[in-house]
């Protein structure tokens, strides 16, 4: 399996989550694959818990319905990224652009919020929300996250919601932040990390990350803790801290379980997802 067609596996599903939340039909991205980057209404109808909740009523009054629906996240960013007013923000991946529409609330009329994502039918999603919600200082922008179309330093912030783990070569993405952020700039994301890598001998490891299903489902492709610091080490970063916002559980998972669990016994399952957590990681452009 090549990075093209997790790519392509990738585009295609949130294409479709954002078809049907624009067609007023139920995304259900967790009714086929267990996820924990469920949408919104649909976490909620089959069980799932991780992506519930995340938003305050406070903070969705006033946002088009269609932006928490095609909501896909594992946490908050914007509630835990100390938005300044006038800062410039980038969300990596911004889907339905909720949180480029509480980004650009935080950052005010002098501030600017910029939403990166591949997928023309979100784009076109996140544009109608923004319209339909009256905010004026947000861009919406076509690209991958590993190559930026703006300009070295021209960020104050980099935001992102259970998106980076997506990426098929997470270290260009890395590279590419730092490049955009300017000195002094923050990263600031919610991702999906696996807390203490893999089980000792997890033989099932080459399947797991074979499973495209897994991948698009946000779990294939999460990095380790150590991966994750590493990696933002490497790109430059400094102060890199990561917190935990939520440990999964089995219950967490659904009742279908992916091709590559189906083998096993329960308690195996259970041990493998108890690595996984929605985590809120943060470095500083020095």
């Amino acid at each position: 399996m090549d990075q093209q067609q997790i790519t392509e596996a990738v585009r295609s599903r949130y294409s479709s989550i954002a078809r049907q939340v624009t067609d007023g039909t139920s995304a259900h991205c967790c009714d086929t694959t267990p996820t924990c980057c469920g949408e919104t209404s649909a976490a909620a109808a089959s069980g799932n818990t991780i992506s519930q909740d995340l938003y305050t009523v406070t903070e969705l009054d006033g946002l088009p319905l269609k932006a928490a629906l095609a909501s896909l996240g594992c946490g908050n960013p914007t509630a835990l990224a100390d938005l300044r007013p006038g800062e410039t923000v980038l969300d990596l991946g911004s889907g339905g652009g909720i949180d480029v529409l509480l980004s650009a609330r935080r950052v005010g009329p002098e501030g600017l919020a910029y939403g990166l994502d591949m997928t023309d039918e979100m784009l076109d999603l996140a544009r109608h929300n923004a319209a339909e919600a009256g905010v004026e200082n947000v861009r919406w922008l076509k690209g991958d996250i590993a190559s930026i179309p703006l300009p070295d330093a021209s960020v104050d912030i980099i935001i992102s919601n259970c998106v980076i783990n997506l990426a098929a070569d997470k270290q260009p993405v890395f590279a590419e932040a730092f490049r955009v952020l300017k000195p002094g700039g923050r990263f600031a994301v919610s991702d999906v990390v696996i807390h203490g890598g893999l089980p000792v001998g997890m033989d099932e490891s080459a399947a797991f990350r074979r499973d495209l299903s897994s991948w698009s489902g946000c779990i294939a492709g999460a990095l380790t803790d150590a991966e994750y610091r590493a990696g933002l080490a490497a790109a430059g970063f400094t102060a890199i801290d990561l917190e935990i916002t939520r440990r999964y559980t089995l219950a967490d998972v659904g009742a279908k379980l992916p091709m590559w669990a189906q083998t096993l016994d329960t308690a195996t399952v259970a041990a493998i997802i108890s690595r996984f957590a929605s985590t809120f990681v943060r470095a500083h452009k020095p």
